[in-house]
């Protein structure tokens, strides 16, 4: 089983308040794996799903950290299984920050409902995550009523008012009813719900995707700007590489279930070295009328996490694979200045080697 390992990036934002920085990572996973069984079989272990599998993953306090991928890669699995919200096959999760620390693979249900407050998820549709028979006031106040962490109706309320105000809610909206707001706005009823019982780690599941691009990039400064003001730490996914190039500080690449590749933003998109990672970055559209790069076509569907191939998951797919790829997992392999890959074959990617000599090597 290989082993794959996220380094913490060097520029985790300073947002500790002035405090001194804590280098204990708010979430570090550890052989991490996701397992969804298929059915039951009557000879032998039944197939199962390997959603997230061979994990090691450190997020540093105060960062905001990307994960991309393609759909299926299993972005959304790993985010939920830092949440547990999802059960853990193999492997460990520890949350640290300066009250507790918890094993989510170990944990009591006294230590999982404290949990539940400390971490948080924005979802994805801002359309489908209301409920459209509660009021905006309601809606945001449930966290509280149901974790009890308010005493009164008027101290819910309070706090109620004051997390919308900084997620830029009028007093009026309050009073409404989801229908009466365009996506933009309901998203930032979901992001005050998720931040109204002062949570330290939340999980942003795609949640821009299904906004106009002029609302995604208010969304986003509302974001960083609430967690420079309240010290989150985020873990975003994304498979939108523009959105995450101007937003988070550290990236990571998932392909198949596993890291292929992870770095801080600068280095790993001025450099990419997986050769996923490049096809995924020479797709992005550019504005400027006289480029004429070309996208990198990866031939194929991504394989079943059912039945994954042998050697490199990418191998199905990978115009440089050679016969070793298709045998041998490779490993993440540091790059330098944190920069980690699992290929085989990067150094000779890195080297500037055309893609004939290495195709025929």
């Amino acid at each position: 089983m290989s082993e794959q390992t996220a380094s913490p990036a060097t520029a985790a934002a300073n947002n500790n308040g002035g405090e001194p920085a804590d280098e204990t990572p708010v979430i570090s996973a550890r052989d991490l794996a996701v397992h969804f069984p298929l059915g039951r079989s009557l000879f032998g272990t039944p197939p199962v799903i390997k959603a997230v599998e061979g994990i090691n993953l450190d997020i540093p306090a105060g960062s905001f950290f990307g994960l991309v991928g393609e759909s299926g890669s299993g972005k959304t699995t790993l985010g939920r299984a830092l949440l547990k919200a999802v059960p853990l096959s193999r492997g460990h999760v520890k949350y640290h920050d300066r009250e507790v620390d918890y094993d989510l693979a170990e944990m009591t249900k006294a230590e999982l409902k404290d949990y539940r407050k400390r971490a948080q998820l924005i979802f994805q549709d801002p359309y489908a995550a209301l409920s459209p028979r509660m009021t905006v006031r309601d809606i945001i106040a449930e966290p509280l009523e149901v974790m009890k962490l308010t005493s009164s109706r008027e101290e819910t309320d309070k706090r109620v008012r004051e997390i919308a105000a900084k997620c830029r809610l009028n007093l009026e909206h309050l009073r409404r009813f989801p229908h009466a707001f365009s996506g933009g706005q309901r998203q930032r009823i979901s992001i005050a719900r998720a931040l109204v019982c002062n949570p330290r780690f939340i999980v942003a599941d795609e949640s821009v995707a299904a906004l106009d691009v002029s609302i995604q990039a208010d969304v986003l400064n509302l974001l960083k700007a609430l967690q420079a003001e309240l010290g989150l730490t985020f873990l975003f996914i994304s498979h939108d590489l523009s959105v995450v190039a101007h937003t988070c500080d550290h990236v990571a690449v998932m392909y198949l279930g596993r890291l292929v590749e992870s770095g801080p933003t600068r280095f790993l998109f001025n450099n990419p070295l997986h050769p996923y990672t490049r096809a995924l970055l020479s797709a992005i559209p550019s504005l400027d009328p006289d480029h004429r790069g070309s996208a990198q076509k990866l031939e194929g569907e991504i394989p079943s996490p059912a039945n994954p191939p042998p050697g490199c998951k990418f191998q199905t797919r990978c115009p440089f694979a050679i016969d070793h790829c298709r045998s041998v997992e490779p490993k993440l392999d540091h790059a330098g200045a944190e920069h980690e890959v699992a290929c085989h074959r990067w150094q000779e990617l890195s080297e500037g080697a055309g893609t004939e000599t290495l195709e025929a090597s």
